[in-house]
């Protein structure tokens, strides 16, 4: 067993975390070798080593009920006994949409509110995550702060407690090392403070190029866009909700790939969008609703829908390959697998036709290659 350390970088404070993953010995160990004593062949241009290859799940939205009565059955045991096959990979990500917390007293709707929604799971259903396999969770999104500060750092402690990690905050920058490889990931949204911001695309970079510097791969998490069941479009410009500027997803997404990014993750829109290629980095502008349990998000029509986002790239960033595992939420607003694959004929759809030159390409099984295959 190899140790998989994960490390947290948060205004020059290191945090270390643990886990494990089987990994296979070396396939030029001779057997005939002496004990102790690893036979490396000299490097020759017959005998090129293998690059080594890093595995990333991610997904959309995360809401794991609403307490204190709107809650999945069980308490949640099994939530994610349907995906979790799918989401296994060496680093596997979610957008949290809600603080684990007890009630703080300090909820940002008002007794009255009726345009206000904020959610909370208890602290506990963190062990519904961890055991669904995930290692980090983002925070950045217009949720992470219902329950303000103390329900912020409530839902940190808990995920630090079941062996994950968090990103999202200002100028945190979470590392994870797989192997000796070290994966450094970083959250915006429209929210800063108390997250990344993603409208300031010099602050937005500036982030990014902290983290190439730390880490051999980087991964940025990101809330972006409008939200509702006809915003699966994306264009060129600002969005807004609300009146709240919700970024310019193409602007922001190349100018953090330019900055040294590898994967782009978004969500924030509550349904699927389009994915495309910008110097050779998959951008995933939106991976929908993935949970909903308690039935806090809708599941009506493409709002239901979600995926598994799977990818492989080598230590340099270079693709490998991908795929998209296509997810609804049921009655319970459970993630179950989507044998129709309603949504990645929704995502192969809409990268075609957004991006006609730079959009993913997609198998009918989901595998994702770059539009020059």
């Amino acid at each position: 067993m190899t140790a998989v350390l994960l490390v947290a970088v948060i205004g020059g404070i290191v945090a270390l975390g643990g886990l494990e993953r089987t990994t296979e010995p070396p396939q030029w160990q001779s057997a005939a070798s002496p004990a102790g004593v690893i036979a490396a062949p000299s490097p020759t241009p017959e005998h090129e080593p293998e690059p080594e290859i890093i595995t990333l799940s991610a997904t959309g939205d995360i809401v794991l009920g609403n307490a204190p009565d709107r809650l999945p059955p069980d308490d949640g045991e099994g939530f994610f006994d349907s995906v979790t096959e799918a989401l296994a990979a060496d680093v596997v990500m979610g957008n949290l949409e809600e603080p684990l917390t007890e009630d703080t007293g300090t909820g940002k709707c008002g007794p009255n509110s009726t345009q206000c929604h904020q959610f909370r799971a208890p602290p506990r259903y963190a062990a519904h995550l961890r055991e669904a396999g995930f290692t980090l969770l983002n925070q950045a999104n217009n949720h992470g702060y219902d329950f303000g500060e103390a329900g912020y750092r409530n839902t940190q402690q808990v995920i630090e407690e079941n062996g994950m990690q968090h990103t999202g905050a200002v100028d945190q920058i979470a590392v994870l090392d797989v192997d000796g490889v070290t994966v450094a990931v970083a959250g915006f949204s429209s929210y800063s403070p108390p997250n990344n911001s993603l409208i300031d695309l010099d602050a937005a970079a500036a982030v990014v190029r902290r983290a190439d510097e730390l880490a051999d791969l980087v991964v940025v998490q990101v809330h972006m866009g409008a939200e509702g069941s006809e915003m699966t479009r994306v264009t060129p410009g600002t969005e807004l909700f609300l009146g709240e500027n919700r970024g310019d997803p193409m602007a922001f997404s190349r100018a953090v790939i330019d900055a040294g990014a590898d994967l782009i993750v978004g969500h924030g829109p509550h349904v699927l969008r389009g994915m495309e290629f910008y110097q050779g980095r998959l951008i995933a502008y939106s991976l929908g609703n993935f949970a909903g349990g308690g039935g806090t998000l809708s599941n009506n029509g493409r709002l239901g829908w979600g995926g598994v986002l799977k990818v492989s790239l080598t230590t340099d960033g270079d693709w490998v390959d991908g795929e998209f595992v296509a997810t609804f939420m049921n009655g319970n607003g459970l993630p179950t697998l989507d044998e129709q694959r309603r949504g990645l004929d929704l995502v192969r759809e809409l990268s075609s036709s957004d991006f006609p030159q730079t959009g993913a390409r997609f198998d009918d099984d989901g595998t994702i290659a770059p539009p020059s295959d």
